[in-house]
């Protein structure tokens, strides 16, 4: 039976590392369980929760700045947020749907695995919001990014390290991070009919306006019928989403609607159901299916993609859709994952990265979830986690060090 940690404080949690790396024991790192499906599996001896260690330490709206414990409820942090009309501009995802979890996501999970949402191309990932973090390494010392030497890794930010280092590093106990106005308008232009190919062009003839684009997907017909319970027009659709002012919005939409005129045809959502696809694109609905079918997040060149999805549907079967102007692909395999396909038509692209979000446990235990890292990244990389966390107690299993 494996013993269950969950320490309501800085100092249990050190504790609780200090005697498992006495013991030589390893310990699995979880926040909400709710990405208990993401990465390699995780072989530890012990598991240990920051669920307990939940709280708004402090919240600036003035200076858009908050800090919270690791554990603190995704939700409650954005309630607190949207009282004062401000968010998390990087759109952090849910990633409930796609692995049929349950629990709640804490904000120190979605730095420490580094999630975002559409916004993201233009806002930047979670890690360029992080401005602070405390956290535990694996000899049982609390660390202040910033505030400590640490042999060996002088001159590297720790605060980007430690996002998307998924509990392979330390363990997070406090964040400090960014925050921005909610934008008091938004509208959603729908191009429809254009194939793939068709659809990374427009996408970058939006992005190539001075229109400032804050959302750009494209939605094939295979899976368009599964957004806003079907309510987008007939066709694929390519959607594209301003925000800001009203006026601007409103000028901005008619512009780009009239840049648009020589491609398909053009729509608008109204704002109710903008809102709900956006949510949609960002939770990967259409692959929410309760299977386990392996399901992989891409980054390429926008330009890329839909070459991707084109080689790859000649060797094997595969759905798709696009987000980030087309340079996030995500792709549910209808068998078997293909890692090695899948990378290899990554790197003849121009290369990328390819995660392997979900899968069956087989599958996940038999190929590198994350993309490989280059010999002498993946030797700084162990560098870095053998100071971190020397006695390798932490999230056994997982193939990488940052994500």
């Amino acid at each position: 039976m494996i013993v269950h940690f969950e320490p309501a404080s800085e100092e249990g949690i050190a504790s609780v590392v200090r005697s498992a790396a006495a013991e030589r024991v390893t310990l699995a790192i979880v926040g909400g369980g709710t990405r208990s499906g993401l990465g390699n599996p995780v072989r530890a001896d012990r598991t240990l929760s920051t669920r307990r260690l939940a709280g708004i330490v402090a919240y600036h709206p003035a200076e858009m700045t908050m800090s919270a414990l690791a554990g603190t409820p995704l939700a409650e942090v954005e309630a607190a947020l949207a009282a004062n009309g401000q968010m998390l501009s990087f759109e952090p995802m849910d990633h409930r749907p796609i692995f049929g979890t349950t629990g709640e996501p804490t904000i120190g999970g979605v730095f420490a695995a580094n999630v975002s949402g559409p916004r993201r191309y233009v806002a930047g990932a979670a890690r360029d919001n992080l401005l602070g973090v405390r956290f535990v390494n694996g000899r049982g010392e609390l660390i202040k990014a910033g505030g400590r030497v640490m042999k060996n890794v002088t001159g590297l930010d720790l605060v980007k390290l430690m996002a998307g280092s998924y509990g392979t590093l330390g363990i997070l106990t406090e964040v400090t991070f960014k925050v921005l106005p909610v934008p008091p308008a938004a509208a959603t232009v729908v191009v429809s009919g254009l194939n793939d190919a068709e659809a990374a062009a427009v996408m970058a003839e939006a992005m190539a306006q001075p229109v400032e684009v804050s959302g750009a997907a494209h939605l094939p017909e295979s899976v368009r019928g599964r957004f806003i319970d079907g309510a987008l027009p007939e066709g694929a659709a390519t959607v594209l989403r301003l925000e800001g002012l009203a006026a601007s919005v409103e000028m901005r939409a008619e512009k780009l609607v009239a840049a648009l005129s020589r491609f398909g045809s053009r729509s608008q959502l109204d704002a109710g159901q903008a809102k709900a696809l956006w949510a949609e694109i960002r939770n990967v609905k259409p692959y929410a299916d309760g299977t386990a079918r392996p399901l992989w997040r891409v980054s390429v060149a926008p330009s890329a993609g839909h070459q991707l999805v084109a080689a790859l549907r000649l060797q094997t079967g595969v759905d798709a859709f696009y987000d980030w102007q087309g340079g996030l692909v995500w792709l549910r395999m209808e068998a078997e994952a293909e890692a090695e396909l899948v990378r290899r038509y990554v790197g003849a692209l121009g290369g990328g990265h390819a995660t392997l979000v979900r899968a069956d446990g087989e599958a996940r235990a038999r190929a590198p979830a994350f993309e490989p890292q280059a010999p002498a990244v993946a030797q700084l990389s162990e560098r870095v986690r053998a100071t971190l966390d020397p006695a390798r107690i932490f999230n056994p299993g997982r193939l990488a060090a940052v994500a």
